[in-house]
């Protein structure tokens, strides 16, 4: 005859009954069978059209949001969620648009990617810059001048906003603030660069400001001292909300164009550059399965 447990307020506890014929309790016992912890997805971020289709079209199950002006394609890449994001051009869209993706998709990874601008000489038209860092261009605190004195933006003095909530007067705030990149996610990264065959795949610093810079002794004057290999309009600011909120995040750039050596404006780069992101998520998802 099976015994009947009762509690001390003499209610039975057919629960305990079960769980004791089942072998006992244990951390695992309190999940309700047949549910899972859903993926946090992984973001993927491009300012413009040319710069986010491509990756969209790949995607599985794709469904269109919006939040604003920002669009949201979610789907799924190898059956993990995978969401694609038009953030609009410029320091402040990308800001933005990443933070309303953050608080409304929680996403385990960020990687921000478009076109960009050559700083280095050495790189030419389609070859891909791995942000290992990202720079702000256009942080800096400006020497005292009276009228007519002019402007020697070379003597500008870097200013990090982050350094302190104080004025910005102190040393510490006149330094050069990078952002480093995630290292699994460069890992990733670096993993299927051979699959990319429309140019050089490098590590380097990405610049990002509102500004295009055409002058040939400005770029030189960010490539030597500020280390830049590239600059757009989105990456650092990214970023910043990226740390502010302790998620894994990499800038991936093609070149669209290059001063330095005369490389002439191909917007045509952007696609092959998601198609390289795309083996780039695949290959971090793998480690995350």
């Amino acid at each position: 005859m099976k015994k009947i447990f009762f509690n001390k307020l003499g209610v039975i506890t057919i629960s305990a009954v079960l769980l004791l014929a089942l072998g006992g309790w244990s951390a695992n016992s309190a999940s309700v069978a047949g549910t899972k912890k859903a993926k946090k997805p992984i973001l993927i971020e491009g300012a413009m059209p040319i710069e986010v289709q491509n990756f969209a079209k790949k995607l599985q199950n794709v469904k269109e949001e919006k939040s604003g002006k920002f669009e949201f394609y979610k789907g799924t890449l190898d059956h993990y969620p995978v969401i694609v994001v038009k953030t609009g051009k410029g320091m402040e869209n990308a800001a933005a648009a990443t933070a309303v993706a953050i608080e409304r998709y929680k996403p385990i990874a960020i990687i921000n990617q478009g076109t960009a601008g050559g700083h280095d000489p050495k790189l030419h038209v389609a070859d891909i810059v791995l942000g290992e860092k990202t720079v702000h261009l256009a942080s800096f605190k400006t020497e005292i001048k009276g009228e007519g004195q002019g402007v020697d933006t070379t003597q500008w003095k870097p200013m990090d906003l982050m350094a302190s909530e104080g004025s910005g007067s102190s040393s510490d705030a006149e330094k050069i603030r990078y952002y480093d990149a995630d290292q699994d996610l460069l890992s990733a990264a670096n993993a299927v660069k051979d699959q990319y065959t429309n140019g050089k795949v490098v590590e380097g610093t990405i610049g990002s400001a509102d500004i295009w810079n055409n002058e040939l002794d400005r770029i030189k004057y960010f490539h030597e001292n500020f280390g830049t290999s590239a600059e757009e309009m989105e990456g650092f600011s990214e970023a910043q909300i990226a740390n502010e909120y302790n998620i894994p995040f990499l800038d991936i750039r093609v070149l669209s164009n290059n001063k330095t050596n005369d490389g002439a404006y191909n917007p045509n780069t952007a696609g092959p550059c998601q198609d390289y992101v795309y083996n780039v998520v695949k290959k971090y998802i793998s480690t995350k399965k």
